[in-house]
C-alpha cells in the first residue's frame, strides 16, 4: 500500500522527541510522501528547514484564521516573498493552511475574509493549489471559490460538510480530505456523506498532531496511522484499502503535479 499524508503538521513540538522515529514508522507503513502545512509566519522556517532534510516531505506556506490576532499587513507581503522565492522549487506544493473559521466566535469574519482572498490571489499568481481550513464556513468559501475559479483548485482539509457542499467544492475541481474525525462511529452525519463520495473526489490526511481516529483515541495522531485510517473508510465507502489508498494518492499526485 502506497500512502500521501496530505495533510500534518509535523514541525509542531509534539513532535520534537521522536520526529525521525515517526517518520521512519511511517514511512516502513508505505506512508511515502506527507505535507507540512505552515500557518503562521513564524514557523514557516521552521516548515522549510524540516522539508529540506527529509525525504518524502513537502512545504505549504500560508496564514491560518485561528492565528487572525498574530498575522500582520506585512506578513502578506512575506508570503508573497517566500512564494517567489520557492515557489517552483519541487518541495513547495500549495498554499497552506488558509480559510475561513466560523466556530470560534471571536475572529473576526471580515479580516479573516480579506486574509483569506488575499492567499487565494496569491495562489492564482503563483499557479499554486490551496490547501483550505473551513469550520462552519462552507457557504461563505464556497461562494468565495466561485468567484475566484482557481485553475488548480485545491483542498478542503478535514472536510466535514454536507453531501450538498460536498458536490459544490467537486464542481470548482476541489479534493475532500478525509482523516480521523470520520473514523468515529458516532459521527454519523459525517460518515454517511463520507460513504457516498466518488474515489476521484477524496484525498487522505491525518492533520498530525490533531484528529487523532477512533483507533487511537485521545493519543497524539500520526501519519503511521494514515493505514488503518484508509481501511475504516475503505469500508465505509465499499472498497478495499488497495483500491482507496491508489485513488487517493493518484488524486493528491495529479493535484500537486507529482508524476
Amino acid at each position: 500500500m502506497r500512502l500521501i499524508d496530505t495533510h500534518t503538521h509535523l514541525d509542531f513540538p509534539d513532535f520534537d522527541a521522536d520526529r525521525d522515529a515517526v517518520l521512519e514508522r511511517s514511512r516502513a507503513l508505505g506512508v511515502e510522501r506527507m505535507v507540512v502545512l505552515g500557518v503562521h509566519q513564524a514557523n514557516w522556517q521552521r516548515v522549510w528547514e524540516l522539508v529540506e532534510r527529509s525525504d518524502g516531505l513537502y512545504a505549504a506556506f500560508g496564514l491560518h484564521p485561528v492565528y487572525l490576532e498574530e498575522h500582520r499587513p506585512e506578513h502578506l507581503q512575506e508570503l508573497r516573498d517566500w512564494l517567489e522565492r520557492l515557489g517552483s522549487h519541487p518541495s513547495c506544493c500549495a498554499v497552506g493552511e488558509f480559510g475561513l473559521d466560523y466556530f470560534i466566535e471571536s475572529l473576526d469574519r471580515n479580516a479573516q475574509q480579506k486574509l483569506f482572498e488575499a492567499q487565494l490571489a496569491l495562489a492564482a499568481e503563483f499557479d499554486k493549489p490551496v490547501l483550505l481550513h473551513v469550520r462552519r464556513a462552507h457557504a461563505a468559501t464556497i461562494a468565495t471559490l466561485k468567484r475566484f475559479r482557481l485553475p488548480r483548485a485545491g483542498i478542503v482539509h478535514a472536510f466535514a460538510g454536507s453531501t450538498e457542499e460536498a458536490r459544490e467544492y467537486l464542481k470548482l475541481g476541489f479534493r475532500l480530505g478525509l482523516g480521523g474525525a470520520s473514523t468515529w462511529p458516532q459521527a454519523q452525519r459525517l460518515r454517511s456523506v463520507v460513504a457516498g463520495l466518488p474515489l476521484d473526489a477524496v484525498v487522505l490526511e491525518t492533520d498530525s498532531p490533531d484528529m487523532a481516529p477512533a483507533m487511537h483515541p485521545q493519543q497524539r495522531n500520526s501519519p503511521e496511522y494514515l493505514p488503518q485510517i484508509c481501511g475504516e473508510l475503505a469500508t465505509l465507502m465499499g472498497v478495499d484499502s488497495d483500491t482507496l489508498a491508489a485513488a487517493s494518492s493518484a488524486n493528491a499526485c495529479a493535484l500537486f503535479g507529482w508524476y
